[in-house]
């Protein structure tokens, strides 16, 4: 055991988890972190954007710490976790003569560094990652039952972390087809598809909301190079900073023709070839392709210790790197430090000053799902996002939260607004207003089905109640908010509905109501691509009631 973890990787190890500590707890909240913690307040197999994992470590996180270490002291374990699982995953006899090299090279991985105490899901995801590979590599040296179990429920924890961790599955699984042919195999598949049952449950219940979301209602935009293929291949470079070059090259040298080294290749160069050919259609974010840090840490390492040329160049720009990021680090904390607003920046300050001009009122932010949970995290007060036809769906468009607000007097908070009944300034210098409404009262989760009735020429709709109590159809005004082909809202425009049932005026709960309508013509649909229902009341701008139906060349209208 001293001889695998040498005294030098304990110190380095337990130095790695009480920097990312200290870091944890004076580093404000990023805005994705706050929306995972809102996540946690209310445990789940599944939420809009994600699977559980990233929520489930928050909870978890909570029970020995509070405020943002609250947050993040999973997320610190975790990464000296993957520090470990890495070095275990590793056979080389005289790896323990570099572990300085070791931890410079992991630490050098830009977003490796960052995900060492921010919590995403992408935490648990390279976690897992490294530990799905660490079994495998067993698996092929020993498919005993323990191991074949572990595998499988590992496979499932990744796939509880992201999505995305089906490339890792399945990039591993091409390098080595002959595993079709393997019991043990399928029997790690069927532990992990057993474990996965309540998340597919949970996506049942809610009609596959997440997957819906991710496959056909995402916005895009219209392909530009610079910023969708070029800014990928930029992409690649920035997740391992100034040692890009080395790394690479360590992969393209790399010629180890056992199963677990083609694993690593296959898995590496598999993800890059998906995202580049994703790349063509939509912008590629750089967390997505951050798994191929953990198999090019393993292959950058064997690589390091064998080329004695490389390892003196990795270790110069280690030491490089790692001074530029003690010094971002530094500089998340204390801003000054560069003319630069990141938006773990400000938001206690713009919290505490929003909240002193609230009063009794509860806030709703209209169209962030950003805000709402920072504003609640900081000040333990419940809050909302109200979101309408020119957003996009999120958690809270699928939970309860609405209820928190109904009948309240509220303080309704626009970006958009010009002015107000007061107003405050984020970190970057931002101008909000707010205006106060009473009774507040709102219909978000009205659901709308429209389909095109060929025969009379028009569109029938059907309108479905989910609450728990009666709504008046004559307070509902009804829009189609129409979109560019990339499923950008470009506009609304009201439309006359025709009930089909003229003496029914409640809507009974769990009960439709049934109308039909004429599409309307009018210019600004011309280009259009996509329109989806929606439903306003009183003075609310109308939500997000239907789903994207596209436009046929005006054939379908």
């Amino acid at each position: 055991m001293t001889q695998k973890f040498p005294r030098l990787f304990y110190l380095l190890l337990a130095a790695l988890f009480v920097l990312n500590l200290i870091q944890a707890s004076f580093t404000e909240l990023i805005f994705d972190e706050a929306y995972y913690w809102y996540y946690a307040q209310n445990l789940d197999w599944g939420y809009f954007d994600h699977p559980p994992m990233v929520a489930f470590l928050i909870e978890v996180s909570s029970w020995f710490f509070d405020g943002e270490l609250g947050v993040r002291f999973m997320s610190c374990v975790l990464s000296v976790g993957t520090y470990v699982v890495l070095w275990s995953a590793i056979d080389h006899p005289k790896k323990k003569d570099y572990v300085p090299h070791f931890f410079l090279l992991l630490f050098s991985m830009t977003l490796m560094n960052a995900y060492g105490f921010f919590t995403l899901p992408d935490t648990p995801l390279l976690f897992f990652t490294a530990l799905f590979l660490l079994l495998y590599k067993k698996f092929l040296e020993k498919p005993d039952y323990w191991t074949t179990i572990a595998l499988g429920l590992v496979m499932a924890a990744l796939m509880y972390s992201k999505y995305h961790a089906v490339l890792v599955i399945l990039f591993v699984f091409l390098s080595n087809i002959n595993l079709v042919y393997n019991g043990k195999a399928w029997l790690a598949v069927v532990v992990a598809l057993v474990c996965y049952v309540p998340h597919f449950m949970w996506l049942f219940e809610h009609d596959f909301v997440s997957i819906k979301y991710h496959l056909f209602e995402r916005p895009n935009q219209a392909y530009s190079f610079e910023k969708f293929t070029l800014g990928y291949l930029l992409n690649l470079v920035a997740i391992f900073g100034l040692l890009f070059y080395w790394v690479y090259f360590a992969l393209i040298k790399d010629k180890d023709s056992d199963k677990f080294s083609k694993a690593l290749r296959f898995l590496t160069y598999g993800v890059v070839l998906f995202f580049f050919v994703s790349s063509f259609n939509r912008r590629v974010q750089t967390q997505w392709v951050i798994i191929i840090s953990i198999p090019l840490a393993i292959i950058a390492f064997k690589h390091l210790i064998a080329n004695a040329q490389s390892r003196k160049w990795m270790f110069r720009m280690g030491i490089a790197s790692a001074i530029l990021m003690f010094y971002a680090r530094a500089w998340l904390v204390h801003q000054p430090l560069l003319p630069l607003v990141y938006e773990a920046h400000g938001n206690k300050a713009w919290v505490a000053d929003l909240d002193s001009k609230l009063g009794d009122a509860t806030v709703v932010f209209e169209n962030s799902y950003r805000r709402a949970p920072m504003y609640e995290f900081y000040t333990g007060k419940p809050s909302f996002s109200l979101n309408n036809a020119f957003y996009r769906k999120n958690q809270y468009s699928i939970d309860d939260s609405e209820e928190r607000v109904r009948g309240k007097n509220i303080a309704m908070v626009s970006m958009y607004r010009k002015s107000g009944d007061f107003s405050y300034l984020n970190a970057k210098g931002t101008q909000f207003f707010g205006v106060f409404m009473d009774d507040f009262y709102s219909l978000r989760k009205l659901t709308c089905i429209a389909e095109k009735n060929a025969q009379k020429g028009s569109w029938d709709l059907k309108v479905y109640n989910p609450y728990p109590f009666d709504v008046a159809l004559d307070s509902l005004n009804y829009v189609i908010a129409y979109t560019d082909a990339y499923k950008k809202v470009r506009g609304k425009i009201p439309i006359n509905v025709k009930p089909k049932h003229p003496n029914k005026v409640f809507l009974k709960p769990r009960d439709t109501a049934y109308y039909e309508f004429q599409f309307p013509k009018s210019d600004k649909l011309e280009n259009a691509g996509y329109f989806r229902i929606g439903l306003g009341y009183g003075n609310l701008i109308p939500g997000l009631n239907g789903t994207p139906i596209k436009i046929e060349d005006g054939s379908n209208l």
